[in-house]
């Protein structure tokens, strides 16, 4: 096979045995050595090499979400879309055009919206709902997905009456004076209508999959851990659409799937486990939810929420439940991966995870949003990880600070003090609730604000330098399905996956150029996926 010469880069390995470097020389998917331009077109340029100039541009090794769902991202491109929506009209003139595109009876389904970034109006009610469409029953998930808002049609469509069953841990939202429903779901509610929508075809989806998987590449991904058997139809379902795009099709993007807990004994009987697969694609740690979303105040807090002095949020398991979860996970034994947003539920699960012995792979704390001293110094232990994206500090704030109040506020999204305290650290999206664009998860990670806006950041001292924030969605995405040794640094011998910029991040004087900054190429094992 013919080698492949990358060559005339300002390249940074990350590896600190040789941290920067001109060239590197891939073969069959991996380095094979890297050096000098001269030196390795001296000693790899001969008999046919393909010497490709990257022009003095800035590589590192390619960049890792370590936790977004694809599925999501799909649903972008097959459903509504309302992410970014800005106004209560706004959104409305939206649900009405796709409305009239949707026959009667059809369902009109949709994901995105966030009341926070409104600067007209409130959340839609059930009866504006109704007005923009009347003649099809409608299902609209909050950027969070843990709020959604229906019409009358969904509700009458579900069968709801004042008397039915409730799933544990979910809300149907009443109007305080007419006892009636407001439209708002929260939660796990969420299930009385989810059940009465009809299911995509398998071709429809796996569509939808393969346009997010060519976005994400675009974007700079090179690899992405990704949670999607509740929305593919299941485990089955959805390993086979990856296998298909990935193995068969040839995609590219490398996919590591967590898989929810309700599978755990299907993926015994497939004779699955954490690393079954291969380098393009793999199982990864099995997920649970231990508490919710601050937005609707379900992040399960040690102490009272500020903003609401008489919540303390939502446990998703009592102890001895979320005992016996991971009692049944540890026995296959598989790894965990913890959606873990208020620090009671963080502390809720290391408690349990205590009483475990550990396994072959990390187990993952995915959020981290808000932490304590005593929890941080559980956390630094080379067998968890902690998933954080740094994109939550532009979608949260302001507002979260009115849930956490001024002194827990510095425990907020601390990133800084989990690095520097020596915790395991990995940097994701949560995409389709923040963009899947690492780059201003970057952003988000070094200025801690919104794009433009000029303040010197939310809870500053917990700003990441470049480097840091570099390495979170390298090195970090790499620990965190114990793939050190194959991804993460440019190294010899490892998979020869490389992101290409416009610009030198590392030498960049405002941090705002990382806007203007594009993904020139994106490379996996050794193949041009994406050129600019």
């Amino acid at each position: 096979m013919t080698k492949s010469i990358f060559t005339n880069g300002t390249i940074y390995t990350l590896d600190p045995n040789q941290p920067v470097v001109e060239s590197v020389v891939v073969e069959k998917g991996r380095i094979v050595d890297i050096g000098s331009h001269h030196e390795m077109i001296l000693q790899w340029g001969r008999n046919g090499s393909n010497i490709i100039d990257l022009q003095g541009k800035m590589v590192t090794p390619g960049l890792i979400d370590s936790h977004l769902h694809l599925s999501g991202v799909a649903f972008n491109f097959l459903d509504l879309d309302l992410t970014g929506v800005q106004s209560k009209s706004e959104m409305l003139e939206k649900i009405r055009e796709k409305a009239n595109t949707v026959a009667p009876g059809k369902w009109l389904v949709g994901m995105g919206w966030d009341e926070n970034l409104f600067t007209e109006g409130t959340i839609p009610t059930i009866d504006e709902l109704d007005v923009v469409a009347p003649h099809c029953p409608v299902y609209l998930k909050r950027i969070c997905h843990h709020a959604f808002l229906v019409n009358s049609k969904a509700l009458e469509m579900s069968q709801y009456h004042p008397e039915i069953n409730i799933p544990i841990g979910g809300t149907v939202v009443l109007d305080p004076i007419t006892k009636k429903p407001t439209g708002m779901l929260l939660e796990s509610a969420s299930q009385l209508i989810t059940k009465n929508i009809p299911e995509r075809s398998y071709q429809e989806l796996k569509n939808g999959l393969q346009q997010a998987m060519q976005f994400a590449v675009k974007k700079g991904l090179t690899s992405v851990h990704t949670n999607d058997p509740a929305y593919l139809g299941g485990l089955d379902s959805t390993y086979k659409m990856y296998d298909e795009l990935i193995n068969q099709e040839g995609q590219g993007l490398r996919c590591n799937l967590l898989i929810d807990y309700p599978y755990l004994n299907l993926l015994k009987e497939r004779g699955m486990y954490a690393g079954y697969g291969n380098d393009k694609l793999q199982i990864g740690a099995i997920k649970i939810f231990a508490d919710g979303a601050f937005g609707r105040r379900t992040a399960l807090l040690s102490e009272p929420y500020h903003d609401n002095p008489s919540q303390f949020g939502d446990a998703m398991y009592d102890q001895e439940t979320l005992y016996q979860v991971v009692k049944e996970v540890r026995e296959h034994p598989m790894p965990l991966a913890v959606h873990t947003i208020g620090d009671k539920a963080l502390e809720n699960v290391l408690d349990i995870l205590d009483q475990f012995p550990k396994v072959d792979y990390r187990d993952r704390i995915i959020h981290t949003s808000l932490v304590r001293n005593d929890l941080v110094q559980r956390l630094v232990d080379m067998s968890r990880i902690a998933d954080i994206q740094p994109r939550f500090v532009v979608g949260d704030y302001p507002w979260v600070k009115e849930r956490v109040g001024e002194k827990r506020e510095p425990y907020l999204y601390a990133w800084k003090t989990l690095l520097e305290s020596g915790v395991l650290c990995a940097g994701g999206s949560d995409a389709p609730v923040e963009p899947i664009a690492p780059l201003l998860g970057i952003h988000a990670a070094v200025t801690r604000r919104t794009p433009g806006d000029l303040h010197e950041g939310w809870n500053a001292k917990e700003k990441l330098s470049m480097l840091e924030a570099v390495k979170l969605f390298t090195v970090g995405g790499s620990f965190a399905t114990n793939e050190e040794n194959l991804k993460g640094t440019i190294s010899r011998g490892k998979l020869a996956d490389l992101t290409v910029y416009s610009n030198n991040l590392f030498t960049i004087e405002n941090p705002e150029e990382l806007l203007k900054t594009e993904i020139d190429m994106t490379i996996i094992g050794g193949e041009i996926k994406y050129k600019n």
